[in-house]
């Protein structure tokens, strides 16, 4: 029966895709917040070392029979691990050092839009009217509720280094989103396990670097907490889901769930921090559905 219903879960792509949004939405939160105590590349690192520690074991017996195929696609498992992996969690948290979240909630926002042009240009993979315009009403959606109903206050942001840093992540990340149509036909455990370790192995160079050169991390009780977390729900959680996503309905589609970030984290701080239901939040979450409903109803 247990076993019945996570079957029937991992065919679900819009549930799967809206839970890894969930998951995500405390990233940028977590990075934030334990900046003075840990550096950026640190926080990757022990992210995805421990991420792939924890999922490790119970993708032994896929890696065992999937190894002939991994082997055989090294190349787009190293792309992959390197966009996805790697240099999307790293500059994202080098980033959060500098800007504020606003600014990185929009850098997150031009995503969907990236991945629809990437599939376009890479794959030429045509967009219909309806996804289009569903694309453009979700985005609207998100940024009034990162705006907070004032989209004047948009033209008063200035950019920075982490704005920049953020942007190339998310570029990196559009373009993991689009190569995976590309991922060898194996178990999602054994995929998930080699690009975690080896994103891992890709960092260890800058990590050892960052420790001797720049700062080390501190280790107690709120960074290993902040280290869980990110390596159990942003990383393992999400990842499964969104991939699976992904294969379900294409990128296009799935991207366009990154736009459910700003709604959650919209709700996050009004149960956790104690912030009030405004009009804008209504607003921005309907017209958010409303893009998600239209686009992924279209046919391609």
């Amino acid at each position: 029966m247990q076993k019945n219903i996570s079957l029937n879960i991992y065919n679900l792509p819009y549930l799967l895709l809206t839970l890894a949004v969930l998951f995500w939405s405390g990233n940028f939160i977590i990075g934030r917040a334990v900046r003075a105590d840990v550096p950026p590349v640190a926080l990757a690192f022990w992210r995805w070392s421990c991420a792939s520690l924890l999922v490790l074991w119970p993708a032994i017996p896929h890696l065992k029979r999937d190894w002939d195929t991994l082997r055989s696609n090294w190349p787009i498992l190293l792309l992959l691990s390197a966009i996805g992996i790697a240099s999307f969690n790293t500059l994202l948290y080098i980033g959060l050092q500098w800007t504020i979240a606003i600014n990185a909630f929009l850098m997150q926002s031009i995503m969907p839009v990236l991945i629809v042009a990437m599939s376009f240009l890479i794959f030429r993979e045509k967009i219909t009217v309806m996804q289009g315009i569903g694309v453009v009403i979700s985005l609207i959606g998100a940024f009034i509720i990162i705006a907070q109903g004032n989209l004047k206050m948009l033209s008063s942001l200035s950019m920075n280094r982490g704005d920049v840093l953020i942007f190339i992540a998310v570029i990196s990340y559009a373009g993991y989103s689009v190569m995976l149509r590309k991922r060898p036909s194996v178990h999602p455990l054994s995929f998930l396990a080699t690009t975690f370790i080896i994103g891992s192995l890709l960092l260890l160079p800058l990590y050892l670097w960052e420790t001797f050169t720049m700062r080390s991390i501190s280790f107690n009780r709120p960074t290993l907490l902040a280290i869980g977390y990110v390596a159990i729900f942003p990383s393992i959680l999400s990842y499964l889901c969104y991939n699976r996503g992904v294969e379900l309905i294409g990128a296009n589609r799935a991207g366009l769930f990154i736009h459910l970030m700003p709604v959650f984290g919209s709700i996050m701080a009004i149960i956790f921090l104690g912030e009030s239901l405004r009009w804008f939040h209504g607003a921005g979450i309907v017209l958010i559905a409303l893009g998600i409903i239209l686009s992924t109803r279209s046919k391609t």
